[in-house]
């Protein structure tokens, strides 16, 4: 008897669980609401995420730059050298303001010099470029192991806060240590996503230095070249 009242109860109580489950609202994601809930250290990993973003597009546009250069300039340097037409060679640096033309510029004022001091100035402003080529790109690389660290104090944090909040209510129930789980969680995904786009865009600008670099040396060499050729 009772079994069989059971059975005729079981399926109205499932079937009202499920209409109430069907006609609950579900609520969006909130993703600034959900960044708030990970604390006050969310503020250091937001000013990470800005300061990467704003040097990978000014080194991005920065390096692209010194890479314009007319694809006949050394051909062109090369027929006023061997010419004879210096002021002309120079002039022709002075209107391209890009690394290879500056340190060209500097081998061209030290001709009548040793072929060793010639080579060894124009590498040093090959360095120079250079160096001004990677320009905050070490601060890129702190913030790509930083990032990570500061979700990881944001995680050591909620996890203080859910036992702290246990310890104060003595309640161990999802909704005491739910500010802490978020908190424990957003802050590393945040510290993580950081991380990892800053290490990417520092390498990323790390290989585009390294063209430029080659870009000079092979200049240094081939000035160097031009230089030996006979004058006319």
């Amino acid at each position: 008897m009772l079994l069989s009242i059971l059975l005729q109860v079981s399926p109205v109580a499932a079937d009202s669980t499920s209409a109430a489950v069907a006609t609950a609202p579900v609520e969006g994601i909130n993703i600034l609401s959900m960044l708030i809930k990970g604390g006050p250290i969310m503020i250091p990993i937001a000013l990470c995420s800005i300061i990467a973003v704003f040097i990978m597009v000014e080194r991005y546009f920065n390096i692209k730059k010194k890479f314009k250069l007319n694809s006949n300039f050394m051909s062109s340097i090369k027929d006023n050298v061997v010419n004879g037409n210096i002021a002309a060679a120079l002039n022709l640096c002075r209107t391209n303001p890009t690394p290879v033309a500056r340190m060209v510029e500097k081998g061209l004022i030290r001709i009548g010099k040793p072929l060793k001091d010639i080579e060894a100035s124009m590498e040093n402003v090959g360095n120079l470029e250079i160096s001004k080529a990677e320009k905050n790109l070490g601060v890129l690389g702190i913030i790509a192991g930083v990032a990570p660290m500061l979700g990881f104090i944001g995680t050591i944090m909620g996890v203080i806060t859910i036992f702290h909040s246990i310890a104060a209510t003595d309640n161990f129930s999802i909704s005491i240590v739910a500010g802490g789980l978020y908190q424990k969680m957003i802050t590393s995904l945040a510290g993580l996503v950081v991380g990892v786009f800053a290490y990417s865009g520092y390498h990323m600008l790390m290989m585009m230095v390294d063209r430029l670099t080659f870009r000079i040396e092979a200049a240094v060499i081939e000035f160097v070249d031009i230089l030996q050729e006979p004058t006319r």
